[in-house]
């Protein structure tokens, strides 16, 4: 559990701080926190749905206040499915219970990115307070969300709010954060969203510079330090795709801070989340997709930033991809898939990873070759490739499906003399 300590202040408002309180969900009743207890530890817990009216009668209505506490439920356990249909028959997004908790704002808290944008698509206001007088925002920062704070501050949301204690959302990222990657991102996600950097916290009296060197922060003081003596670029365009190509995060963030275009193009088309993802520099696309850049921007040899995860293998990048929503049916110049290149470069890794995304695993190339054809024809049979084969195999690739000849996966593993493909083919 990260430390509590609040520079003048008393111990009942460090407990329980407004950003969201204790992680593990533990905080002191007494200090008045109100967004760190779920319902299902409240004598209540949660709703269940009511039995289904008998055949010949209509349903019950269900009221109002019962609707919401079921949203409200249906938050805290990530559960969008539910949510999705609470809403439909009414449930509000913005109804809170005694706690000051709703919907929308246990969405922030707990980093609910899916349900977060599903409560604004239905209204959700976006500026409301919880019980500490913080926004989504601070809830957010203080967690370490940096999707959840991007999507935040593209939707408008108040970006420099002060709540009761004194905090905005840039001072709880790293006086109640933790030096680690997930508040690197978030710290500069702020800055390039435009948040105030320099601003002293009333009550603890100090910067975000100021709080990361008290907390001894080093990589966090570094970020803080880069983006607040930074000059600002005259190109920011140039400056943000020359950053993203070298992998400076940071600088990422100055340049989108001074009003870069966050699809401009090199001299190939390419986007900065394309180069990000070409030379796998992960930090720099957590930013540039927290800031929504688009995972489907084509360039000249039709890549997109997830088509060339394909051909790096790289699962780190996808993981940082799938938050954007790529679409996952656009095609390479070869008319293939993300899997395609990865089976025949025996990116076994990614394979394990991308089958589970929902793309289509059987897709036919221009060469007319699947993910299985292209791992045992251009592939040398070794292990990485009879793991391919086998994981697509257990992910429901057909075997049956032929190359342009006719020529079934089995018949081209024999011939190369790929035996324990060939058995694992056999079934």
């Amino acid at each position: 559990m990260r430390r509590r300590l609040v520079v003048a202040l008393p111990l009942a408002l460090v407990l329980g701080a407004c950003g969201g309180g204790d992680p593990a969900g533990t905080a002191d009743p007494s200090a008045g926190g109100d967004r760190t207890t779920s319902p299902a530890a409240t004598p209540s817990g949660p709703a269940t749905p009511s039995e289904p009216a008998s055949a010949g009668s209509e349903a019950p209505a269900v009221p109002q206040a019962e609707l919401d506490q079921r949203l409200r439920d249906a938050a805290w356990a990530d559960d969008v499915k539910a949510a999705r249909r609470l809403v439909r028959q009414g449930a509000d997004v913005n109804a809170k219970d005694d706690t000051e908790q709703s919907a929308y704002l246990v969405a922030t808290s707990e980093g609910h990115l899916e349900l977060l944008r599903l409560t604004l698509r239905n209204g959700a206001e976006i500026d409301d307070k919880d019980s500490w007088n913080g926004t989504g925002l601070i809830r957010a920062a203080e967690r370490g969300h940096g999707l959840v704070v991007g999507e935040l501050l593209r939707a408008g949301i108040d970006r420099d709010h002060v709540n009761r204690i004194g905090y905005q959302a840039i001072h709880e990222a790293v006086w109640l954060g933790e030096d680690t990657p997930s508040y690197a991102t978030t710290v500069r996600v702020l800055a390039a969203g435009g948040v105030q950097l320099d601003a002293v916290s009333p009550s603890a009296g100090l910067t975000p510079l100021q709080m990361a060197r008290e907390r001894g922060y080093d990589g966090l003081e570094r970020i803080l330090s880069t983006v607040t003596t930074a000059d600002l670029p005259a190109d920011a365009d140039a400056a943000l795709l020359r950053a993203a190509r070298t992998g400076d995060a940071d600088a990422v963030a100055v340049a989108l801070r001074a009003g870069a275009d966050i699809e401009a193009r090199d001299d190939h088309e390419r986007t900065a989340l394309l180069l990000a993802s070409t030379y796998d520099h992960v930090a720099v696309a957590e930013v540039l997709v927290a800031m929504g850049a688009d995972p489907d921007a084509l360039d000249d040899r039709h890549d997109t930033p997830w088509l060339v995860t394909g051909v790096t293998g790289s699962v780190a990048m996808l993981e940082a991809l799938l938050p954007a929503e790529p679409d996952l049916s656009i095609e390479n110049r070869y008319g293939g898939l993300s899997p395609i290149p990865a089976g025949e470069r025996g990116h076994v890794d990614y394979i394990r990873r991308v089958v589970e995304t929902g793309v289509d695993i059987d897709h036919v190339n221009d060469l007319g070759w699947t993910a299985m054809l292209e791992a045992i024809i251009l592939g040398d049979g070794s292990e990485p490739y009879q793991e391919i084969v086998r994981v697509l195999l257990a992910a429901g690739a057909d075997p049956a499906i032929t190359d342009r000849e006719g020529v079934t996966p089995l018949r081209h593993a024999e011939r190369r003399g790929y035996d324990e493909i060939a058995a694992r083919l056999r079934g």
